[in-house]
């Protein structure tokens, strides 16, 4: 999924402000510099996730290049949920 960083930005300060609301957590500091820390962990999240994706693609597409004719009777979108789950997996990376 890509986001906009004013979307991230967004999702960073309602993360925030729920957590505090509901008092799960207690910040001494300043908000801006915990909201920036919530909004840097999304973004990453969502980096590695794109990474992900990237490595998929180009699995799967390895793949069928080495089966060559074998390849015809493959369900594409299948194989490269199962190629995402698994790397996902090693990873540790839940989507």
């Amino acid at each position: 999924m890509r986001l906009k960083d004013e979307q991230i930005r967004r999702l960073a300060e309602k993360v925030y402000n729920d957590l505090q609301t509901d008092g799960l957590i207690s910040v001494r500091g300043e908000r801006a510099a915990a909201i920036e820390g919530i909004h840097s962990a999304i973004r990453q999240n969502f980096d590695a996730e794109q990474a992900l994706e990237r490595d998929a693609e180009r699995l799967l597409d390895e793949t069928i290049a080495a089966m060559g004719r074998g390849a015809a009777d493959i369900d594409r979108r299948r194989m490269l949920k199962m190629i995402k789950d698994k790397l996902a997996r090693e990873r540790k990376i839940v989507l």
